[in-house]
């Protein structure tokens, strides 16, 4: 007889400080009641989230293990250990889905390896709110995550982001370190082409939300300060 394997569940963060339940359905609600064993990217910040979603679960109950960019790789295929005893298991991300620009796709990975059931909830991701709402190409698009901090790199991955866009009919979606938003913004500004397309798409799901798609051109005539927060870029020719 089979063994029987816990599952590992995908489980959506707010994207800010909105209160979780108006952005996330019930499902993901349950799902934190009944599992007690967590791989999440920071300890403190599941723990908050956990308590803001189920005020009334134990914290001293909760098994959570971390997984970011100091993370050995040789660590990660013990983590689903619980799994492997039966125990339910779930990815906390700090914000949006797991697995999508996350670390916590190395986890699925190995849970596929292993033969456990991964199930995906319903939450925000701040990439497909951001081309829900650009008017870009939804079927064509790729995410391209971080763009060179080197001005000369940065500018030929622009236009080479933009020729692509240009040829296949693609829509480009990047993101910076937020401190750095307002001189991506200025350095698209710069280097594309005067009729391409920006999408520029800051603090989804958030009170202070702020969506606009124009020309290259029009965004010289536009003030807006990205400073330290969360923004998805996306281009299209």
């Amino acid at each position: 007889m089979a063994p029987q394997f816990g599952k590992l569940y995908l489980i959506p963060c707010p994207l800010g400080d909105s209160p979780p339940l108006e952005v996330l359905p019930l499902s993901v609600k349950k799902a934190v009641e009944e599992i007690d064993y967590y791989i999440v990217e920071h300890e403190k910040n599941a723990r908050h989230f956990i308590k803001s979603i189920v005020p009334k679960k134990s914290q001293p109950d909760l098994h959570l293990q971390t997984i970011n960019k100091f993370t050995d790789e040789a660590e990660i295929p013990a983590m689903l250990d619980p799994c492997l005893e039966g125990k339910d298991m779930g990815i906390i991300s700090d914000a949006g889905c797991p697995g999508i620009a996350d670390p916590g796709a190395a986890i699925v990975e190995q849970a596929h390896l292993k033969g456990i059931k991964v199930v995906p909830l319903v939450g925000p991701s701040s990439l497909l709110l951001a081309m829900m709402a650009s008017g870009f190409n939804g079927q064509n698009f790729a995410f391209n995550g971080y763009l060179p901090i080197d001005k000369t790199e940065r500018k030929q991955e622009i236009k080479r982001l933009e020729k692509l866009s240009e040829i296949h009919l693609q829509s480009q979606l990047f993101i910076e370190t937020p401190y750095r938003n307002n001189q991506l913004l200025e350095s698209l500004i710069e280097n594309l082409d005067a009729h391409t397309q920006i999408c520029v798409a800051c603090d989804l799901t958030l009170s202070s939300e702020f969506i606009r798609t124009q020309a290259a051109k029009d965004w010289k005539k536009t003030k807006v300060d990205l400073h330290k927060r969360p923004t998805l870029f996306i281009i299209q020719r």
